[in-house]
């Protein structure tokens, strides 16, 4: 007999203060209220983050265009090999980045379009474009001005975080920097929706239940259910977006950094059926993923008394294994922690 959840919500933190210059006391707060999020959920909803309805609404449109195209025009856009370009519907799955052994052949329907930041931007690195892509724009009118724009917004958003993030953890406040200056960043724009008439029995993968790889993730989200958090009850739980409001996540690298004291939570989404056919949702997740040369380790001061920590390892290894088993169906072994959390929940679900 299935256990009832528990009561849950992600908290709404409003980080003006740091993005308009508020007073000590006032980002002192909000340090405090980011620390408790993360610790206790790992997600969490923000206001006053800055960006206009107007580049909002630009995003949207740019999605509908785009997706609302004929699956030849959106296949000519598919970049094998790369985290860049069209992903059709169930070329992927998410669990697999995990190490989950039975989510293979489950691939996820939804399907999505990538851009990032490519190794050109930083021509004095000399940067592979093996780990930074080169984009390709679609021939959508006024999608790559509106996608430029929200990505900039999206960007100097999960750079804002980054510095709450520093004062929460009482770390220099360019502790980031490091880590980030140079930035493995993606917009990911996702799609939930089947083909017109197409039918579905049971309860479909949208997208297999799964940690982010990198940093932080800014998520914009229509205010449609399907999206779901793993829960310290070892319960699955509905969120959604309060108005104006974005989503955020930790990444696994944070997690690593402070010994998952904050925390890479689980999620996925289960788009609503209805009447047989699943309801459209749409968002665009902004994924701050940290320079693909810098190598992540556990913070000293979160190292327990056992001596139990992470071991260092390259933004550029982690990123890879994780994205080998997502896009490529090869099991991430290193996942061990979140894969036990995933069998955790299924047991839960079970009692």
């Amino acid at each position: 007999m299935s256990q009832q959840p528990e009561p849950f919500d992600v908290p709404i933190v409003d980080i003006e203060p740091f993005v308009s210059g508020g007073s000590d006391a006032d980002r002192a707060r909000v340090a405090r209220e980011i620390d408790a999020a993360c610790t206790r959920v790992g997600f969490v909803q923000i206001l006053g983050h800055g960006i206009p309805t107007g580049v909002q609404a630009g995003l949207a449109d740019a999605i509908d265009g785009f997706f609302g195209s004929p699956a030849d025009v959106k296949n000519a856009y598919r970049v094998p090999g790369a985290n860049r370009g069209y992903s059709p519907p169930r070329s992927e799955s998410l669990s697999l980045s995990l190490g989950i052994e039975s989510a293979a052949g489950t691939n996820d329907f939804f399907e999505a379009f990538n851009v990032g930041v490519e190794a050109r931007s930083f021509p004095e690195l000399g940067l592979s474009e093996d780990d930074y892509g080169l984009n390709v724009w679609p021939e959508v009118a006024g999608f790559e001005p509106a996608v430029r724009a929200y990505f900039a917004h999206a960007g100097r958003v999960a750079r804002t975080l980054t510095r709450i993030f520093a004062a929460a953890l009482d770390l220099a406040p360019d502790f980031f920097d490091g880590l980030t200056d140079h930035s493995i960043d993606v917009l990911r724009m996702n799609n939930y929706a089947l083909p017109e008439h197409t039918r579905v029995t049971g309860e479909p993968t949208g997208m297999g239940e799964h940690t982010d790889f990198g940093i932080v993730t800014v998520l914009w989200a229509d205010r449609i259910a399907g999206l779901q958090v793993l829960g310290a009850d070892g319960h699955w739980h509905d969120v959604s977006p309060e108005p104006g409001a974005l989503l955020v996540n930790l990444g696994d690298l944070t997690a690593r950094l402070t010994n998952d004291r904050w925390l890479s939570t689980l999620h996925r989404v289960r788009p609503p059926i209805v009447d047989g056919t699943v309801r459209r949702r749409r968002s665009a997740a902004y994924f701050h993923d940290g320079n693909v040369d810098a190598i992540v380790a556990t913070l000293p001061d979160h190292i327990g008394a056992d001596g139990l920590a992470y071991e260092p390892i390259t933004v550029r290894d982690h990123i890879r294994a994780k994205l080998a088993g997502s896009r490529q169906g090869r099991i991430n072994l290193g996942a061990e922690r979140e894969a036990a959390r995933v069998r955790a929940a299924a047991e839960a679900g079970r009692r």
